[in-house]
């Protein structure tokens, strides 16, 4: 069980390496969790960077938070995601689902038979006054997604707003997914509300990335969290041969404590007792 503070500092510009994750022999990846960022990840609890390819987790809860799955274009076949919400249907290459668990909900999504599922999965939390809402879901397919185009960069709008684009607006909490390429001999930029954090992510290939005027440098699996950037840009560019492959997750932050307690996030321990006990009765749902 984790029990975290709200913490007010500087902006925090330390690359961050994934943890390796290896589950049976059909899921593996790199994690990263809010515990290693000395609270600058706010509002994201946790980023897997995964690849799957065979059933894991089975049906699980989750109650407190909002669980996104991002899936990247390289994807191979289809996501099958069902929940308590009565949602039954393939997620493809390209999407993101969002569910928001609000007071709680089952959950469970597995690859088709023959696919590879290529992604990543982000737990981000949630206001105590948003905690015991109903949940809520939404799919944004590829196609309504924006994409900000420039020389050397080809940047995915997978959910909020960047350089005067909208895309589809997150159903809880304010938000935004970037999902993007760039090459060494270009740079793109994305400016940072004021009140929001930032989280970068180095997906494949090496970048470098300007804040407050300096050029820092990020490995391949490495990731960088900021906060108190005050309305500033982050401009990243591609020092592979290659593409740079890269995601920037913003969001509105939050600034309670919580507790977490696997699938679960709540304000006290009392409950976390009580949404285990809720559980345990069935009263989260089924699928």
């Amino acid at each position: 069980m984790i029990s975290t503070q709200p913490k007010s500092h500087a902006s925090y510009q330390v690359s961050i390496s994934g943890e390796h994750l290896s589950i049976g022999t059909g899921f593996s990846g790199l994690g990263f969790r809010h515990t290693q960022y000395q609270g600058s990840m706010d509002p994201i609890l946790m980023v897997d960077h995964y690849t799957m390819t065979s059933p894991t987790f089975g049906a699980h809860p989750h109650a407190g938070l909002s669980a996104i799955s991002v899936l990247f274009e390289d994807t191979v076949g289809h996501f099958h995601n069902r929940d308590s919400l009565g949602n039954d249907f393939d997620i493809q290459p390209g999407d993101l689902y969002w569910l928001n668990s609000g007071s709680g909900a089952i959950h469970d999504e597995a690859p088709r038979d023959g696919s590879k599922i290529h992604g990543l999965q982000i737990f981000v939390n949630l206001p105590t006054r948003l905690r015991y809402q109903d949940p809520s879901s939404l799919l944004v397919k590829k196609d309504s997604m924006p994409v900000l185009r420039g020389e050397g960069y080809q940047v995915k709008l997978a959910l909020g707003e960047s350089n005067g684009y909208q895309g589809i607006n997150s159903p809880v909490w304010p938000f935004t997914v970037l999902d993007g390429f760039v090459t060494r001999d270009s740079s793109f930029g994305h400016q940072v509300p004021i009140h929001f954090n930032c989280w970068l992510y180095s997906v494949e290939g090496q970048l470098e990335y300007l804040v407050h005027d300096n050029w820092y440098r990020l490995e391949q699996g490495d990731s960088v969290a900021f906060t108190e950037l005050n309305g500033a840009e982050i401009k990243v560019r591609g020092t592979s041969p290659t593409n740079s492959h890269f995601v920037i997750l913003s969001g509105e932050v939050i600034e309670e404590s919580f507790i977490q307690y696997g699938p679960f996030v709540m304000s006290t321990n009392k409950e976390i007792d009580e949404v285990i006990e809720r559980y345990q009765l069935g009263e989260l749902g089924s699928l």
